[in-house]
């Protein structure tokens, strides 16, 4: 089904996520048949361009990208693009755009509806919702939408998060308001909902009476490049935990919602995240792990020390590394234990949430030379493969009883042949036809905030103390796996073998 006629407004368009991603995603949405001939967008940036500069930059930057097979639809979005010079806290430059929105709906047809787009650094969302309210530009009237898609980070603690969603709630309506993390977007994500409530062989499984343990990995290669300014200010558990892993986790960890409604899915997600064990100061130091990068070989180059990246303090005590045990204290989950870790540098890229399941008991092979079962796994990957792979015991073939793991494995573009995409398709789609469901609501923001300030408190109590150190390219550094082995478990192996 084709999207609502509409105008995207995309308010930082001269910067690099909209040349890299959104633009690609718009030809892919539109190759598809699910862009409306009534469509339009508007860049919106400070950068001296006008209509024709905007189109001839981003088309060479989908050039870049190897962007030739969209060609065809390339020429027809061009077509519909414009641009609007002006500062963002200029009264101005609304002014300007509303007259260019009204313009464009007159020869475009779109209906009055307008997405924007706040692809900008995030001090300038509060300055943009005021001003959006300002000009009257947010105003839902005579049946046309208006909606208002925010980047991470939401914040950067808890009172910060809490000031944005009071700022932007006083300009929007909660139904206004698409805040977004890019990782919903890749299928293997969203199909964690259908792989757990379509299939009656696992939902039964899926709980603290089978499952031993959850491992959540948001691993990379890379290290900050050329991000340091904003890294060093940020650290790997900002950056990341409160937004994509918890998202991770609780898409893992929540009830079956009623229905698949925007509201039902967001209410369930919210209950897992207020069910977490809070940290206290000791429990922050005991159960969490943070620790950088020292020189070393990743991704098959040198790589020299975080503290030697440019615009990174040369004393720096910010985290690139972090791994957490979190306990959520409800029916289906008392006593298994979830671990999350992420970090730069790594030996593989690689995202993926692992299932353990319970051992079998070994009563059954005493009289054979078993001394130990495989690990029985679940793994669904995210990236760099999207695919789903399950782990288990098999006899080798023989006369006596020898025991391997084995793995079944589906993989997302050999079965459907999915196209390549930015992961931004389904997420700019859904924003256009209304559906929030993978989006997250205020309470969820401030709930992923309020697992990890206490961390951030004691951290702030321990400034002194110097960080583990991590060569880069290798999994980590060993107070990680100190933390599951304490327990008798062990992280799974970043190549994506069993458990390392």
């Amino acid at each position: 089904m084709t999207t609502p006629p509409c105008i995207l407004a995309i308010f930082g368009a001269a910067g690099d996520l909209a040349r890299r991603l959104l633009v690609p995603a718009l030809c892919n949405l539109r190759r598809a048949g699910l862009l409306p001939e009534a469509f339009a967008v508007v860049g919106v940036a400070r950068a001296a361009k006008d209509d024709e500069s905007f189109r001839r930059d981003l088309a060479a930057g989908l050039r870049e990208l190897g962007g030739e097979a969209m060609e065809r639809e390339w020429r027809w979005l061009a077509e519909r693009m414009f641009y609007v010079r002006g500062e963002f806290d200029d009264a101005a430059l609304y002014e300007g755009l509303a007259q260019r929105l009204a313009a464009i709906d007159g020869t475009h047809r779109t209906a009055g509806n307008v997405l924007f787009y706040l692809a900008t650094p995030p001090r300038a969302f509060p300055v943009i919702a005021r001003r959006l309210g300002g000009a009257g530009l947010a105003r839902e009237e005579g049946g046309r939408w208006r909606r208002v898609i925010v980047e991470k980070p939401f914040g950067s603690d808890l009172r910060s998060a809490q000031t944005l969603n009071r700022e932007l709630l006083g300009v929007l309506a909660e139904s206004q308001i698409y805040r977004i993390d890019h990782y919903l977007g890749k299928e293997t994500v969203q199909n964690i909902m259908v792989f757990r409530f379509a299939n009656g062989i696992f939902e039964p499984l899926w709980n603290r009476d089978h499952i031993d343990h959850v491992q959540i990995t948001v691993a990379e290669t890379l290290g900050v490049e050329r991000r340091g300014k904003f890294y060093d200010a940020t650290g790997a558990l900002r950056d990341m935990v409160p937004n994509h892993l918890s998202q991770l986790l609780t898409l893992t960890a929540m009830e079956p919602p009623s229905c698949f409604d925007a509201e039902a899915l967001r209410t369930e997600k919210a209950k897992v995240l207020e069910a977490i064990r809070r940290f206290g100061a000791e429990d922050a130091r005991r159960n969490v792990v943070r620790a950088q990068y020292a020189a070393g070989a990743a991704d098959g180059r040198s790589r020299d020390a975080y503290r030697r990246a440019p615009d990174v303090a040369p004393g720096s005590t910010t985290e690139t590394y972090v791994a957490l045990k979190l306990a959520i204290d409800n029916w289906r989950w008392a006593g298994v234990p979830f671990y999350l870790r992420t970090g730069k540098a790594l030996a593989a890229r690689r995202t993926e949430v692992a299932i353990q399941f319970k051992q079998a008991p070994l009563a059954l092979f005493r009289d054979t030379p078993v001394e130990r079962l495989a690990s029985n796994d679940l793994i669904l990957h995210i990236q760099p493969e999207e695919c789903v792979s399950l782990r288990f015991s098999a006899k080798i073939p023989g006369p006596s009883v020898r025991i391997d793991g084995v793995e079944m494995k589906f993989n997302y573009r050999e079965r459907f042949r999915a196209a390549p995409s930015t992961g931004y398709e389904t997420l700019l789609y859904d924003c256009m036809i209304g559906d929030a469901s993978l989006f997250q609501r205020a309470d969820n923001i401030e709930a992923g905030w309020r697992m990890v300030q206490p961390v951030l408190d004691a951290w702030a109590q321990d400034r002194a103390r110097e960080l583990p150190a991590y060569p880069a390219g290798s999994s980590g550094p060993a107070e990680a796996d100190a933390l599951l082995a304490r327990d008798g478990r062990r992280w799974r192996a970043l190549d994506g073998g069993a458990a390392a």
